[in-house]
């Protein structure tokens, strides 16, 4: 069966990257809002989609296919606007600490991703799953409080502006607390985006010699 819950779940997921693309260039912080809006619920798709399809018994090829394609479509849909927002000339949506997003960090964050898609397809014709490891699925996990906080710093930003919140010691400390949380989760992101694709590539450097065996495991991982 190929209409499963699961799967549906993972089409929409599929569906939502278009809109959390395209909602954060519209001015005004209520399209942003909603962009943040509809990350969440994607970003919490993600973690249900893959449980459910277990739970009920309808894991299918399809469901293994998609999955991981919906995970970097919704990488791609928020490092566009992320990419580009924070450098609107004299940006209010500067990140804290780094300015903007650096080129070379958006470039890290897909090329990881592609790079993991290769390795993937490869090891599979070798015979061997890759399965997640703990440095990838924390990858997963801080890269997407990155993605979610920003999109949802671009909302408060405008906020500020449109409420008159740019005074005021609650609205300052919620500035600096959030865009803290912005900064810090995106070095974080960094680091473990390269420490899990040196994991991978170590765990399994093996993988071009014939007679590396398969490794059991789940390889919805990323």
């Amino acid at each position: 069966m190929i209409w499963t819950l699961a799967n549906i779940l993972t089409l929409s997921r599929i569906a939502l990257t278009p809109v959390i693309a395209l909602l954060p260039f519209i001015n005004g912080y209520l399209p942003k809002l909603m962009a943040f809006v509809v990350f969440l619920i994607a970003a919490l798709s993600d973690i249900f989609d893959g449980r459910l399809a277990r739970e009920r018994d309808e894991v299918t090829d399809l469901g293994k296919l998609l999955d991981p394609l919906a995970d970097k479509l919704l990488l791609f849909a928020c490092l566009i606007p992320i990419y580009w927002v924070t450098r609107y000339p004299m940006s209010q949506y500067e990140i804290p600490w780094w300015g903007n997003l650096p080129l070379i960090v958006a470039l890290l964050l897909v090329g990881r991703e592609i790079v993991m898609t290769i390795f993937r397809h490869v090891a599979k014709r070798h015979g061997v799953v890759i399965a997640a490891d703990t440095a990838g699925k924390a990858k997963t996990i801080v890269q997407d409080i990155f993605l979610g906080a920003t999109i949802g710093w671009f909302a408060w930003r405008d906020m500020r502006i449109e409420f008159g919140w740019e005074t005021g010691w609650l609205a300052a400390y919620w500035d600096r607390f959030h865009g803290a949380t912005v900064a810090v989760t995106l070095g974080v992101a960094i680091m473990l985006t390269v420490i899990s694709l040196f994991s991978y590539v170590y765990r399994y450097r093996k993988l071009f010699q014939s007679a590396y065996p398969a490794h059991p495991g789940s390889g919805d991982g990323t």
